[in-house]
């Protein structure tokens, strides 16, 4: 029997749910947890929840939100209950992460060079042309490894028959790890016997994990400088980039402390100038350089393009990544996987409509009140339609925005998200959810056991970003099978 006071608001609908199967009872792998909090009383559960909100309080584990009413700093919302998932499952992310990024690297590096894909008619030459994120200047550039996405993080989602399926690549400077680290380092303060006792593959290793792939692109030295590139304090994820050159041990930078010298870059230091060999950069392409790029950006360094197609340093992700995860080209990664590997992808996409097909259009346009619609190149939530939350008024906004530009938008199905179970205020109750795992490559693939579980805090909501009032929960991932 489950603790009526705690579970008094808890329901199953047609979403999977994590812990608890289509009976009500719960999941083998979920059976002590559920133990542990059934010996719980709601106000134990309210007291532990509030200290972890007082320790993320206390350390500034922080997040921006751009023009929010209240202000901009926030802290990111943690749920103490920790979602688990079995090695078997974890085998099948896994496998089908790294068959996934190894298709879009080879890709990035084929439209770059001999446009083999494009030749073949398998991915559409003007969706690629007009990807505002393809990058002309990378043609031809040999990038280290030929690696072009270093640090990726992938959104799976569960569907209601149990498996998963890839939402959206992140591939540009995705971002998340941070509260990945911090939020396990929370759950085993809150629950440490019960952490022991679940047995659970680590994820502290991931700085140095992180470090040792950014140090094997290093051209010309075995003894790399590496230094993390970030737009500033005002930056929405400054907390993070704070957070992971301390892991490393690496400096962070901004644009204004490197210079260009001879196509050799360097970090000005009270010592004088420092060479720097590889940049993990966290701003995007547009900003990186304004000799080439965006004339007016004040955060990246004038000749580092330069510097980076003659040789001289490593960038990480390589620039001209974004065309592989814009919303569009996303509807052609399972043909990708097939082309140039010969294999079934192993784990699918989300049904998509192309909206530049005339019948698909059509078909959306009718139907926008059952779909998700997506601006290709936006992120964070922002620029989407939820048509069964939406207005009339709403609707017809898309309906001219698709008109107005076909290109600029996809089309999905409305997804049931699994859910998992969360505290909300003192009680428990599902809420859908999201995986992020994180994906590092460079001289091999290594898909971090976990990943950022992103939580829809709001009853019913299927957006789970935290600009859009998402948190977040640790991810569990077992040795053994359940």
């Amino acid at each position: 029997m489950l603790n009526k006071q705690l579970f008094t608001h808890y329901q199953l609908d047609s979403a999977w749910d994590e812990m608890l199967d289509s009976t009500g009872q719960p999941r083998p792998h979920y059976a002590e947890l559920v133990q542990r909090i059934q010996q719980a009383t709601a106000q134990e559960i309210a007291q532990r929840q509030q200290s972890a909100d007082d320790t993320f309080l206390a350390q500034g584990v922080t997040f921006t939100v751009y023009g929010h009413e209240d202000g901009t700093e926030k802290i990111f919302p943690f749920d103490l209950l920790p979602r688990i998932l079995t090695a078997a499952e974890w085998r099948q992310i896994e496998q089908g992460l790294t068959q996934r990024i190894t298709a879009l690297n080879m890709f990035l590096h084929d439209i770059y060079h001999d446009e083999h894909i494009l030749n073949d008619g398998i991915v559409p030459r003007d969706l690629v042309y007009s990807c505002r994120h393809y990058r002309r200047e990378m043609r031809g550039v040999s990038v280290p490894r030929d690696v072009y996405i270093n640090v990726t993080g992938s959104d799976l989602v569960r569907l209601p028959n149990g498996r998963f399926a890839v939402l959206e690549d992140n591939l540009r400077v995705p971002s998340g790890v941070s509260y990945m680290l911090v939020n396990r380092q929370m759950s085993k303060r809150v629950f440490p016997q019960l952490f022991e006792r679940y047995n659970v593959q680590p994820i502290e290793q991931y700085g140095q994990i992180l470090l040792n792939t950014l140090r094997s692109l290093a051209p010309h030295t075995s003894d790399p400088m590496v230094v993390l590139l970030t737009p500033g304090s005002y930056n929405s994820a400054y907390f993070e980039h704070t957070y992971l050159a301390r892991q490393m041990g690496i400096p962070l930078v901004e644009g204004r402390d490197l210079a260009v010298h001879n196509n050799v870059v360097y970090m000005r230091t009270t010592n004088g100038l420092q060479r720097i060999d590889v940049i993990y950069r966290r701003i995007d392409d547009d900003f990186v350089d304004q000799l080439v790029f965006r004339p007016d950006s004040i955060l990246g360094v004038p000749g580092l393009l330069h510097a980076y197609r003659a040789g001289n340093v490593a960038i990480a992700n390589a620039l001209g990544t974004g065309v592989a995860d814009d919303k569009a080209l996303y509807a052609y990664v399972p043909a990708m996987i097939r082309y140039y590997s010969g294999q079934d992808p192993i784990i699918d996409n989300v049904e998509t409509y192309l909206l530049s097909d005339a019948n698909q259009r059509q078909h959306v346009i009718s139907n926008l009140d059952k779909l998700v619609v997506k601006a290709v190149g936006e992120s964070g939530g922002y620029g989407m339609l939820i048509g069964p939350h939406s207005t009339a008024a709403q609707r017809a906004e898309f309906a001219q925005r698709i008109i107005s530009d076909p290109r600029g938008y996809i089309a999905q199905p409305t997804l049931q998200l699994s859910r998992a179970p969360c505290v909300i205020d003192s009680n428990l109750e599902a809420r859908h959810v999201d995986l992020r795992p994180y994906i590092l490559y460079g001289d091999q693939v290594t898909v971090v056991p976990g990943g950022l579980t992103r939580v829809a805090l709001t009853r019913g909501s299927l957006v789970v970003n935290s600009s859009q009032g998402g948190g977040s929960k640790d991810t569990w991932v077992l040795y053994d099978d359940a």
